[in-house]
């Protein structure tokens, strides 16, 4: 490996992470009472779930800050 692995690597795959499992939690607790995704149509409810880790996880690897990586050239940087 090159180097460290970048904290917003990190960040990023730990929010992704709780926010899959999360979402699954929910939805396993609500199998049975579909009134959440009521409001939304049928075609469009997987699309609305599946960017709800998405959207985490992009918010976390932006709010991460990158790793310092000296060992590079300014010209690298």
């Amino acid at each position: 490996m090159a180097g460290p692995i970048e904290h917003k690597v990190g960040w990023a795959t730990a929010a992704a992470y709780l926010a899959s499992s999360g979402l699954l939690g929910v939805l396993g607790a609500v199998q049975d009472n579909a009134r959440i995704l009521e409001p939304l149509p049928d075609s469009l409810s997987p699309l609305v779930l599946a960017l709800v880790p998405g959207l985490l996880t992009f918010a976390a690897g932006w709010k991460a800050r990158h790793t310092p990586r000296p060992d590079l050239g300014k010209e690298r940087r």
